[in-house]
């Protein structure tokens, strides 16, 4: 953990604890709740000339402003000048930036290791007429494809390879080529990092993970400053209609009250689990940047908070994957991450990660540490040949 980067909140003392259960909560009215109920409109009383902040339900929606504060709150404490937007899906919040600011001729720097749902992404962006390179995340291999962009794509820590790259040097390059930089910062979390302080022009988040942490809600969102970067992702939104429902925003914001200890507790407990399959036999290739020897680690420290609750490693055969899988039994056999029950998966099943057919994406949650080491010990041992 960088013990250089800001851990305290803005003037008056707010910690991130204080600001994740009060960030985005309206004024007190009395006799309302603290946190309104979600509204659900598809239009509102609009007499006269059309001014004010509702109007349609596609546009705007109270219970979306309260959320896009308090992840605003979060991403980018203290500032002035930033905007948020949220989405149905994360994968809604990545499409509305790559297609709100590319155009045909242009082209995009992505990360060879991201999200399995990038290539897809790569054929789309081509079939309109844009150029795409890719470079790994590790070593900042980006930095030698950037001439001529007109966007850099960061996923750091990739997913699910757990490699990082140092952000600020990568924003600082680009921006010298005049290229915008997007930060995915869907496994890092505003907890964990926070790309606008460290020079991005957007931070993008799947908040299905651990942002709200629950697995009950399809969410993303954008937060960047405010100008025809953000006006542009905004005028997408709209022409899409790629917006939450009121009950996810709810829910949501709801989720985000708890973020600091989940967060806190997810990090320990991805650390303990960590080391503990350091040099366990049939395990190779283990990765969690918290470690301190992982290749990650030092780049991680600089600019990282808290380093995750995801855990990569892998194990001898698919077989042997699949037998550990099933001796889990305080862990679910699931896809994504981030939620209080912990989970893991052979990643190579779905055929988009160009990982081994052993390997092992580990979601921790929030249960006890030693139950969770316990379990994942046992599962290995008893899995072996």
């Amino acid at each position: 953990m960088n013990d250089s980067a800001p851990q305290g909140g803005p003037p008056g003392g707010d910690g991130e604890g204080t600001r994740a259960v009060r960030a985005g909560l309206p004024e007190p009215v009395k006799h309302e709740p603290t946190l309104p109920g979600p509204v659900f409109a598809a239009h509102f009383h609009l007499p006269g000339e059309p001014t004010g902040p509702y109007a349609y339900g596609r546009d705007e929606n109270p219970t979306w402003s309260h959320l896009e504060r308090a992840i605003g709150e979060l991403e980018a404490p203290g500032q002035d000048g930033v905007e948020t937007l949220a989405f149905a899906s994360g994968m809604a919040a990545i499409s509305s930036v790559l297609f709100s600011q590319l155009r045909a001729g242009d082209t995009v720097v992505l990360p060879a290791d991201g999200y399995q749902v990038l290539p897809l992404v790569r054929a789309q962006l081509e079939a309109y007429g844009i150029e795409v390179r890719t470079a790994p995340t590790g070593d900042d291999a980006q930095l030698h494809v950037l001439d001529g962009a007109k966007l850099l794509w960061i996923e750091s820590p990739s997913n699910p390879g757990l490699d990082v790259c140092d952000i600020r040097r990568l924003v600082e390059a680009a921006h010298a080529r005049g290229a915008l930089v997007a930060v995915d910062n869907t496994l890092a979390t505003p907890l964990g990092q926070r790309p606008l302080e460290l020079g991005a022009d957007f931070s993008v988040a799947s908040g299905t993970k651990q942002l709200t942490g629950h697995g009950d809600v399809l969410l993303g969102y954008v937060t960047g400053r405010a100008g025809e970067p953000m006006t542009a992702v905004r005028r997408w939104r709209k022409i899409v209609g790629a917006i939450p429902g009121p009950m996810e925003a709810w829910l949501a914001h709801r989720s985000i009250a708890t973020l600091q200890l989940r967060v806190d507790r997810q990090s320990v407990g991805a650390l303990a689990v960590a080391e503990a399959l350091r040099g366990r036999p049939g395990v190779s290739a283990l990765r969690y940047p918290g470690l301190p020897d992982d290749p990650s680690h030092k780049v991680a420290s600089q600019q990282m908070r808290r380093y995750g609750c995801v855990v990569s490693f892998t194990l001898p055969t698919r077989a042997r994957a699949e037998r550990f899988l099933e001796e889990l039994r305080l862990v679910d056999d699931a896809t994504s991450f981030g939620g209080v029950r912990s989970t893991a998966e052979r990643r190579g099943r779905w055929g988009g990660d160009a990982v081994p057919e052993g390997f092992i994406r580990l979601s921790v949650g929030a249960e006890d540490p030693e139950d969770l080491v316990a379990d994942v010990l046992r599962a290995l041992a008893e899995s072996a040949p």
